[in-house]
């Protein structure tokens, strides 16, 4: 039977088509030219990280700076929210790969079919991915700065706190026994669609709570203050995971809304770059 591969949904609308185009906007945005102040940082060793997932033109330079400071390792679960609302509320695919314009990513077969026989609630899903790009967006960073990498693809459409912190327990478990280094990576931008201002001062309640490492008071908190962050959710899971495989600490690497390059203040998307370790 012959492998499956994942087409690509949005390349040519949220990031270029053409692989050589694509490869030097990554590199733009990944390099130490592009922040003069990162030339002097050392890498950090994740344990997980939250970045966005605009289009490269608003977003990227957030992404970028994430995955410039991390050590990257070759194994990673890519947590992302179920935009299109098809398909199951926790949808995995534990095999074949996925294609993009700098070629094809497999899936860490091993590690999605240890995390299904822990979580049974992780239904395998086509449906759920097909046309999702929050996670597709991330693969052509990760395609140049960690060739030859592997991961699970993961989309998160419940709400429910219990699910998204069980999720997290048992991919931290699977983690710290995969016999090396996993990155659980939250893929999200943050509030939606109200002026820069508010965006700023509800981004931060946010942030605050992911840099407390606190997935309970992150859940409270997007409810409570009416937060429209889409990726909450695999951000909780995130968390969770990565207090089990024992995170002490978590920087904002980034933060920008899409008013920055758009000019347009008052219509705006946060989006934020957090490593955590």
């Amino acid at each position: 039977m012959a492998t499956a591969v994942r087409q690509p949904a949005v390349a040519g609308r949220f990031y270029p088509a053409n692989a050589q185009h694509l490869r030097a906007e990554v590199e733009t945005y990944t390099t130490a030219r592009a922040d003069a102040s990162a030339r002097s940082e050392a890498r950090i060793r994740a344990l997980g990280c939250v970045v966005p997932h605009a289009g490269y033109m608003y977003s990227g330079h957030v992404a970028g700076a994430v995955y410039r400071r991390l050590d990257l390792p070759r194994r990673m679960v890519i947590l992302c929210p179920n935009h299109t609302g098809v398909g199951e509320p926790l949808a995995i695919l534990s095999e074949g790969a996925w294609h993009t314009p700098l070629g094809d990513v497999p899936v860490d077969e091993a590690m999605a079919s240890e995390l299904k026989s822990r979580m049974p609630l992780l239904a395998e899903d086509q449906e759920a991915h097909r046309f999702e790009h929050a996670l597709e967006v991330q693969l052509p960073f990760l395609q140049v700065l960690a060739p030859g990498f592997q991961f699970v693809p993961i989309t998160v459409g419940t709400s429910n706190f219990e699910v998204l912190s069980a999720l997290g327990v048992v991919i931290g478990s699977v983690a710290a026994e995969a016999g090396g280094p996993v990155l659980v990576i939250a893929s999200s931008d943050m509030n939606h669609y109200e002026s820069d201002d508010v965006t700023r001062v509800k981004d931060r309640r946010a942030i605050d709570q992911i840099l407390a490492l606190d997935p309970r008071g992150l859940y409270q908190t997007v409810h409570q203050a009416n937060i429209s962050m889409c990726g909450y959710g695999p951000a909780v899971v995130m968390l969770t995971a990565a207090k089990k495989l024992g995170a002490q600490h978590a920087e904002l690497v980034r933060y920008a809304t899409s008013g920055d390059i758009s000019g347009d203040r008052d219509m705006v998307v946060g989006y934020a770059g957090i490593a955590v370790y």
